[in-house]
């Protein structure tokens, strides 16, 4: 998997997945999508064959510590984190159906794990 360097393709992928929401529907706080992007990165990694990585007092805080540094902060907080989110979202229904098929899931996780950790730590 090539790392996704087009930020138009990024929003495309964002607003695609936002537009499958229900009309009305109000997004999750970015606590709650930053622990969801963590429990999908965490299937991934074990489908990658790696450690379990702890989800330490530091990256539980983000979302405080985005909130203490304002609105703007925030904001682009937010669009990272959709982004995040849009590329990783399938991620574990395809190993899944990888691996429901016998496909080896180490190679294709181990790629979009990497994604998500250079993604997550661009900051």
């Amino acid at each position: 998997m090539a790392a996704m360097e087009n930020p138009e393709q990024i929003r495309a992928m964002r607003s695609a997945a936002q537009a499958r929401g229900a009309p009305g529907h109000q997004p999750a706080t970015l606590a709650v999508r930053w622990a969801s992007l963590h429990d999908q990165a965490a299937e991934i990694g074990r489908y990658a064959a790696l450690a379990g990585e702890s989800f330490t007092d530091e990256l539980a805080r983000f979302p405080a510590r985005i909130a203490d540094a304002g609105s703007a902060v925030e904001g682009l907080a937010e669009q990272g984190l959709d982004d995040i989110l849009a590329m990783i979202e399938p991620g574990p229904a395809a190993l899944r159906a990888l691996s429901a098929r016998g496909q080896e899931t180490t190679a294709p996780a181990l790629a979009l794990w990497r994604e998500f950790h250079a993604a997550r730590h661009a900051g």
